[in-house]
């Protein structure tokens, strides 16, 4: 019995020693860094094997944690979407091929060589586009956004069926600025294709106004380019115009006409339509979310969230998805979060360092960790691209950065080869995000190398 007591004495004096060791050196390193000191941080520190937290600060304090709301969209998206993309759901009537969307942003893409969307939708002729006869229940933008981002191409529109990322691609092909899709050209790019055949540079940039798909070149007085210097741009685009008599599916219509050179029927005005039970599968689903992750893609993650939301509830509500998931997949996680949308962009998420311990853990044992270890970024990679260059393979984390927000969430294997669970969230700080990352980077570091 003395034998068994020491022992077990031992190991609660090592817990006790690692959690004293990390918590002295968070103190030095994150606590007491000028950058962060007058913000707020939470960091928990967890050990599957042990089934133990060996640090926590601030760790049921809640933080609006940017991009790492997408390890929860993530989890939807593992947990509902399957193998492969359902890229669209379809049904044959006599000559017709009736369709609906399913929230697939891959279509037309192309960084996705593959597409059998438009393979099957190119082989027809008479095709029927509609929104299954119920009005969408999102909007184009998210709860929170920042109505001034709507011209970056970070916060391009959800869509029930997104075409070319729902972005127009603005570059130079010979003396003039190509526009894709083409349907989007107009009158206002005559002066500066004109200018550009002068071989001069110009102050220009390239807008829209907020309700409008009427996207034009304006003098700049922040950025001069020549014909040479113009890379190319992507600025989103309208999915839905907010005036009489404009029906949801027309822009989308548009587009596809555009693309398929072919007239394309709207039959969202009909009550009575058939169940469209065939389907065309797109993409492998970790091709998505791969660069979901990698590249923080916000688009990817709001349309993720979507696509979950159709195949588990059969319609598309973010809301009601998250509501869902909150109250029976994730019904025992820590704290219950304030979570609005799919990939982070609003002020509105809040989530606490325990709370994603809880969905690292349970992406780990529900999907192994071999399928994680593909999808998340590891130094060097990604948004960690400046970041563990030296610790590449032993790291495989989600960063998220909003202007004085700043999180990192992730695995962490340490050179004892025991695997770590960490969450480090800082808000309110009044620098950049550099230093912040610097010193988080520096801990993670630390706690790699002393355990």
């Amino acid at each position: 019995m003395r034998i068994i007591f020491l022992f077990f004495l031992s190991i609660a004096l090592f817990s006790c020693s690692v959690s004293k060791r990390f918590s002295n050196k968070a103190n030095e390193i994150l606590l007491k860094d000028s950058a962060i000191a007058h913000g707020n941080i939470g960091i928990s520190i967890y050990e599957p094997a042990t089934n133990k937290y060996l640090y926590r600060h601030n760790a049921e304090s809640y933080f609006t944690p940017a991009s790492n709301t997408k390890l929860f969209t993530l989890y939807a998206g593992m947990k509902y979407l399957g193998d492969s993309l359902v890229g669209l759901r379809y049904e044959i009537e006599n000559e017709y091929v009736n369709i609906i969307g399913t929230g697939d942003p891959t279509f037309l893409l192309s960084e996705f060589k593959n597409q059998p969307v438009f393979d099957f939708l190119n082989k027809h002729e008479n095709i029927n586009y509609s929104l299954d006869g119920s009005t969408p229940q999102f909007t184009p933008l998210g709860t929170g956004w920042s109505w001034d981002d709507y011209l970056s191409s970070d916060a391009a529109e959800r869509s029930e069926l997104p075409i070319y990322g729902n972005l127009v691609k603005f570059f130079i092909q010979g003396d003039s600025v190509a526009v894709v899709p083409h349907a989007f050209y107009n009158q206002n790019f005559q002066w500066l294709n004109r200018t550009l055949k002068n071989g001069v540079g110009l102050w220009f940039d390239i807008g829209r106004p907020f309700e409008k798909n009427d996207f034009y070149s304006f003098s700049s007085s922040s950025r001069y380019r020549s014909k040479a210097e113009f890379s190319t741009e992507y600025v989103p685009f309208k999915t839905f115009l907010n005036q009489p008599g404009y029906i949801r599916t027309q822009t989308f219509i548009k587009l596809l006409e555009d693309t398929l050179h072919k007239k394309i029927g709207d039959w969202s005005y009909f009550d009575a339509k058939p169940i469209l039970k065939n389907i065309i599968h797109s993409q492998p689903t970790d091709s998505l979310f791969k660069p979901m992750m990698h590249r923080s893609d916000n688009f990817f993650a709001e349309q993720t969230l979507l696509m979950a939301s159709n195949e588990h509830l059969r319609y598309m509500s973010d809301e009601d998805m998250i509501d869902t998931l909150l109250k029976t997949d994730l019904k025992d996680i820590p704290q219950s979060p304030r979570w609005v949308d799919g990939s982070g962009l609003s002020r509105y998420n809040l989530f606490t360092p325990n709370d994603f311990i809880y969905i690292l853990s349970k992406i780990k044992n529900e999907f192994g960790f071999a399928r994680i270890k593909n999808i998340l970024a590891t130094g060097g990679e990604g948004t960690l691209k400046n970041y563990f260059k030296k610790d590449a393979g032993f790291i495989f984390a989600k960063t998220g950065t909003l202007s004085n927000n700043c999180a990192l969430s992730g695995y962490l294997i340490t050179k004892k080869n025991k695997l770590l669970i960490f969450s480090v969230l800082t808000n309110n700080y009044i620098t950049g995000a550099t230093p912040v990352r610097k010193a988080v980077e520096k801990y993670i570091e630390f706690i790699r190398e002393n355990y």
